[in-house]
């Protein structure tokens, strides 16, 4: 930790085993590494553009993930709390939206299905 921060956020996003009213037993995430990975570096340096923050760290995973595994996290260092939360949620949010990364659900009837993101407005 640096000892300009006072603070720090993280986000883990795990792999749930519902979604849209189906039981899903697990998923697999595909990408485009090289473009996943300079959109990733994009991100991380608009946030520290943008935000009042000394360092972030975002990781996702790729391959196949069953239930309760860990897919995603994000973790930002920053002087107060406020930005750490602020740029933590930025992160993620991009991430999710414009990294080259899909997901494609196994459910439990025995089918299996991609998932498209949505633009962080569109989310609840």
């Amino acid at each position: 930790m640096r000892d300009e921060a006072g603070a720090y956020a993280s986000f883990e996003g795990w792999v749930r085993d519902h979604h849209g009213g189906r039981s899903v037993t697990g998923l697999r995430y595909e990408s485009y590494a090289l473009l996943a990975e300079r959109e990733g570096e994009t991100i991380m340096a608009e946030a520290l553009q943008r935000f009042a923050i000394v360092e972030a760290r975002c990781v996702h995973r790729v391959g196949d993930l069953g239930v309760g595994e860990l897919a995603v996290w994000v973790g930002v260092a920053a002087a107060h709390r406020d930005a750490a939360f602020a740029a933590c949620r930025y992160i993620i949010d991009e991430t999710k939206a414009r990294v080259p990364i899909w997901k494609h659900e196994r459910y439990a009837e025995g089918d299996a299905g991609w998932l498209h993101p949505e633009p962080p407005q569109a989310q609840s």
